[in-house]
Formats: structure tokens, C-alpha cells, sequence
């Protein structure tokens, strides 16, 4: 495979990758998609079970990563860990889990695990952001050169970070011991209330996380469309455009050259093989529209 031509705009874009076949094989699915960025899975998402990276694993992953050019790459973390769980067994084996992701993000060279914060099971936020606190910091005692993202939630009950002020909150109590910064997802934080499908409210919604975390921090942007209406407290993805959010939403919030250089991920629903094809096409024409893309078309499947 020929490697990919460059994005040519300011954001680096991909999609959540497969790593069916062996971890290398999330790099050539991406790059058929023309993505300069990915996120992918370390291991199953949904069993405690640890699967070890091999070293040709590894070491394939970085020729191809080269050779294809896609930068950041991000392991999302598995769906299993909650860090404010009540349960010690629980909260036990999400420490555990938590650190075997950057253990594998280091053999990798990735930099960034992507975290969902967990749930208050009964507690209250900010009780629960500190036992939450306090686990993402025992998960890292030992360093690691890859970091923690936290990421938003979409304001199901016992969410601990469904706003940007309680995201800011826990951010704030790991300060910066393997916590780097924030992924925000759009259908998330939709779904919690931010309404981004007026410029005013794309504009307050960005001024909200330059003020409480700071933009610095925003590395990554999960871009999703949402199935539910606004406040909803509801995470179901949607196609680009073809959800509440819409088109506009995603102009409103792409126009600002606040976040212009933040990297974006789209982790939307795939039924068919071209799924992923139709909504990087989606993002890219939107991007031209906001005057930061020439909308580069993905290679053929």
C-alpha cells in the first residue's frame, strides 16, 4: 500500500480503527481511509482478560505508523475500568486494568489513553471524582511515557464528568500526575445540555472549557453525532449530519479557531464497510466549509 497523502488543513483526522487480524492491522485500515490520526483498542474493550503486546506486534506498529504518517494515535481505554466504583474488587482490577492500558501504550509508542471517569454508583459527584482521583493516581505510580485523556460523559445518572467545570474538577485532582488533559466528545456533551447548533452556543460552550480546564488541554475531539436531543443524558452515536447536532452544529463548533489544531476522532456508528468512508467525507467537507480544509477525498475500499 502506497502511503497516504497529507491532510491538507490544521486538524489531524481518523476514526476508532479495528485491530482485528493483529494491533499493526488498525494502521492500514486507517490509512485506506486517508486518516492522519486513529484511536484504537489495546485489547477487548469489554472483558477484564489483559492480552500482552508482542514485541514484532510493537515493532511492526511503528514501521507502519511511519510509513503511513498518522499522529496522535490514541488507545481508548476498556469500557470495564470504573475508578469511583464502591466495590474493592472492582476498584481493584480498574486499577490494574487502567495501567496494563499505558503499559501497552508505551510498547506501542502511543501517546494517550482515552478514559471514561467511571460512575458515582449513589455518592455524590464530588466525592466520587475524589475516589476517582486518587485511583487514576495509584494506577500510575510506577510511569509511564504515555498519558491519561479524561473524557466527558453524556450526563447519564451517576455520570462524574457530564460538565466541563466537574471535568475540570477531577482534572484538577490527579494535578497533572499522568493525566495530560481532556478528550471531549461532542455527542456527550450534547447529550448533557451543551447545544452547540447555535453559534452562541458553540462559542459558549468552547469559552466554558478555555476558562475551567484551558484549551492547552483539550487534546482530542471525539467527533459523534447524537440520535437524542440536547439534555437528554442519553450516548447514542450518530452518522456526521445526520443526528440533532446536524451540519450546522458541527460548523458552528469547527469555525472556531480556538480549537483548530486539535486532532479529531470519529468513533460513529459502522454497519457497513463504507460507514467510516461517508462520515471522514462528511467531516472534511464541513471543514472546507469552515475555510480549514480542501476536502481530501478517502481512498477506495
Amino acid at each position: 500500500m502506497n502511503a497516504r497523502k497529507k491532510e491538507n488543513h490544521n486538524y489531524r483526522l481518523g476514526v476508532h480503527t479495528s485491530i482485528a487480524g493483529g494491533i499493526p492491522q488498525s494502521l492500514e485500515r486507517a490509512a485506506v481511509l486517508n486518516c492522519s490520526a486513529m484511536q484504537i483498542f489495546s485489547h477487548s474493550p469489554r472483558q477484564w482478560k489483559k492480552t500482552p503486546v508482542s514485541a514484532e506486534e510493537a515493532a511492526q506498529f511503528a514501521l507502519l505508523r511511519k510509513q503511513y504518517d498518522i499522529n496522535p494515535v490514541y488507545i481508548h481505554a476498556s469500557y470495564l475500568i470504573n475508578l469511583a466504583s464502591h466495590s474493592d474488587d472492582v476498584l481493584a482490577k480498574s486499577i490494574d486494568l487502567l495501567s496494563y492500558e499505558l503499559q501497552n501504550a508505551d510498547r506501542l509508542g502511543v501517546e494517550y489513553v482515552v478514559l471514561h471517569t467511571g460512575s458515582a454508583q449513589g455518592a455524590d459527584g464530588k466525592t466520587a471524582r475524589k475516589r476517582a482521583a486518587r485511583s487514576i493516581l495509584e494506577a500510575v505510580t510506577e510511569g509511564y511515557n504515555a498519558s491519561i485523556l479524561l473524557e466527558n460523559a453524556a450526563g447519564s445518572r451517576g455520570s462524574l464528568t457530564s460538565t466541563v467545570v466537574s471535568l475540570s474538577e477531577l482534572l484538577n485532582g490527579c494535578d497533572g500526575q499522568g493525566v495530560s488533559g481532556v478528550c471531549i466528545d461532542t455527542c456527550h456533551a450534547y447529550s448533557a445540555g451543551y447545544d452547540f447548533t447555535t453559534k452562541d452556543g458553540a462559542k459558549n460552550f468552547i469559552d466554558e472549557i478555555e476558562q475551567h480546564i484551558g484549551l492547552d488541554k483539550l487534546k482530542l475531539i471525539h467527533l459523534n453525532d447524537s440520535k437524542k436531543p440536547p439534555g437528554s443524558g442519553v450516548d447514542r452515536h450518530e452518522h456526521i449530519g445526520k443526528g440533532f447536532i446536524g451540519t450546522t452544529g458541527f460548523k458552528n463548533l469547527l469555525s472556531d479557531r480556538r480549537i483548530s489544531s486539535v486532532p479529531i476522532i470519529l468513533e460513529t456508528p459502522k454497519k457497513t464497510e463504507y460507514d467510516d468512508m461517508k462520515n471522514l467525507e462528511s467531516v472534511r467537507k464541513i471543514l472546507a466549509s469552515c475555510g480549514g480544509a480542501k476536502g481530501t477525498r478517502a481512498k477506495k475500499i
